[in-house]
């Protein structure tokens, strides 16, 4: 079902849901912004994210855990998103397995939509596990290098392989030249992001993000970690504890140690005092002997 804003020259076309072009955009009112932006779909289809099993999951989830992990954790603003529908103007709406975009405010979105954002995807990392390879090896270079992506990883999961593009900086900022990304060559195994100012590579079946010589956490590697930190904060909670129990015994036998010496004391007092006052009370008697 298609709904047309006469006007602007656009047409909503449910099938094939696409924004505005920049130019019909220009020509809406706030209102039309709004109605247009409603209109476009959330929701990912399966032609575009066909289900690939375990694998590719796991791959997108440790890699937008580590990035949100470690972003957080330094305060860098950066959206970071999964399986996000995407509409470039006038192009056909897609989802990256992942994608980051930098400066811009990471509350939560149900698309992105470049005009009402504006600015496009920075970074783009797609997993490719089974299905088609020219889509993610062949139509998704070229596409990403044409809507202005800088960077785009590709981890062939099937393969174990990782590949990297990046746009020459002459041409991010300059629509009249076509975009072709260039590769970017690893370094000893590492291949750099200058967009998100990390390393990637493969460590065995795994993709890895590096700051520096770090490699980030995921989500099941940062529960690991802070359970093994409870497990220890536990076990000096119940060091500490043992360790004040004895104290407390020790310190309650010093005090009735010190409450025995006391009583001692005292009765000593008391013997004494007993002895002088029996010992006056027989010179008294004494005295009065000697005087009859």
């Amino acid at each position: 079902m298609a709904q047309a804003l006469p006007s602007t020259g656009y047409v909503f076309d449910a099938a094939d849901p696409r924004a505005p072009t920049s130019e019909q955009w220009s020509r809406m009112t706030p209102a039309e912004r709004a109605r247009v932006v409603d209109m476009l779909p959330a929701d990912v289809p399966l032609d575009l994210m066909p289900p690939e099993g375990d694998a590719h999951r796991k791959a997108k989830r440790d890699a937008l855990d580590a990035l949100d992990g470690f972003f957080r954790r330094i305060g860098r603003k950066i959206y970071l998103s999964s399986e996000l529908s995407v509409f470039y103007p006038g192009e056909p709406r897609f989802a990256p397995d992942v994608l980051a975009v930098l400066d811009v405010e990471p509350h939560e979105r149900m698309k992105w939509v470049v005009d009402v954002e504006g600015k496009g995807l920075d970074f783009v990392l797609e997993v490719h596990v089974a299905g088609h390879r020219a889509k993610d090896h062949e139509d998704n270079v070229e596409r990403y290098a044409r809507l202005g992506v800088r960077e785009y990883f590709l981890f062939d999961r099937s393969r174990l392989r990782l590949h990297a593009y990046r746009l020459p900086a002459a041409q991010e900022g300059d629509p009249s030249r076509p975009r072709v990304y260039q590769r970017i060559v690893p370094q000893a195994g590492r291949f750099v992001s200058e967009v998100l100012g990390l390393d990637l590579l493969l460590d065995g079946s795994r993709l890895r993000f590096f700051a520096g010589n770090a490699p980030l956490e995921d989500a099941d590697e940062r529960i690991v970690r802070l359970g093994g930190m409870l497990d220890q904060v536990i076990a000096r909670q119940e060091e500490a504890q043992r360790l004040a129990e004895e104290l407390a015994a020790e310190l309650d036998r010093e005090r009735r140690l010190r409450e025995e010496e006391q009583r001692l004391r005292e009765e000593e007092q008391r013997l004494r005092e007993e002895a002088e006052r029996q010992l006056e009370q027989a010179r008294a008697e004494i005295e009065q002997l000697k005087g009859r």
